[in-house]
C-alpha cells in the first residue's frame, strides 16, 4: 500500500485522489435565480441524499480562490434551488453549463435548455431532465479552508418539497434506473453510465 499524509501535498493532489477515489459520482444539475431574475444552472458532482424524512439532499458548492459561486450565492439569498438528476440525454448540455459565464448571463440559454416553471417555488427547473426536484434550502455551511473567513465550499443541504418525476421511468413508487440512464462522474473529463447491474441479499 502506498501511504500519503494529505498535509504533505497541495490541495490539487488531493482533490486528484478524492475524484479519482470517490467514483462514480451521482451529478446534482442545480438552477437558481440571481436577484436580477436571471436563471443560473450549473452541475455538481459532490453530491448526496441527507434524509428521507423530510427528503434532504446535500450539494457541496466549492469556492474559487475563496469566492463564492453563482450557485451558492444565489440559492442563500432566496432559500430555493431545483435539484435535477444528469442522464444520458443532457449530459452534453450539461456539460455546456459548467462554463464560466458572467451572473448576468444564464447557462440555460448558452446551452439551449428549457426553463419550466416550478409548482412549490419561485426557481424554475429544466423541461429536458427526467428528474428535477424542487427544494427549499434547508441550511448552508461554509466549510474547509485555511481558516474560518476563507472557506473552501459551501455544503447546501436543500429539502425537497416537490418531485417532478417523467413518467416513463417511474413505476410502483419506484425510479426505473435503466430508463432513467443517469450519468455519473468520473475523474478529470470522464463519466460513466449505469453499466452492470447485480443484487446482493442483505444479512437477516
Amino acid at each position: 500500500m502506498i501511504s500519503i499524509d494529505p498535509a504533505m501535498q497541495s490541495d490539487h493532489d488531493n482533490y486528484k485522489l478524492l475524484i479519482g477515489s470517490v467514483v462514480p459520482r451521482p451529478i446534482a444539475f442545480v438552477t437558481t435565480l440571481a436577484e436580477d431574475g436571471v436563471l443560473n444552472a450549473a452541475p455538481f458532482s459532490f453530491f448526496s441524499i441527507v434524509s428521507s424524512a423530510p427528503p434532504m439532499l446535500s450539494v457541496s458548492v466549492q469556492r474559487k480562490q475563496g469566492v463564492m459561486k453563482d450557485t451558492a450565492r444565489n440559492a442563500i439569498a432566496t432559500g430555493e434551488l431545483v435539484i435535477h438528476i444528469v442522464d444520458e440525454s443532457v449530459v452534453e448540455a450539461v456539460n455546456v453549463t459548467a462554463a464560466n459565464l458572467p451572473p448576468h448571463e444564464s447557462e440555460v440559454a448558452l446551452a439551449g435548455l428549457t426553463p419550466v416553471t416550478s409548482e412549490s417555488i419561485r426557481v424554475p427547473g429544466i423541461a429536458e431532465a427526467k428528474i428535477r426536484m424542487e427544494c427549499v434550502l434547508e441550511r448552508s455551511i461554509p466549510l474547509g479552508g485555511s481558516d474560518e473567513a476563507s472557506p473552501a465550499c459551501d455544503l447546501l443541504i436543500a429539502r425537497v418539497v416537490r418531485f417532478q418525476l417523467a413518467e416513463e421511468i417511474y413505476e410502483h413508487g419506484r425510479i426505473h434506473a435503466a430508463k432513467l440512464n443517469p450519468v455519473s462522474r468520473m475523474a478529470g473529463n470522464d463519466y460513466a453510465t449505469l453499466g452492470k447491474l447485480f443484487s446482493i441479499d442483505r444479512p437477516q
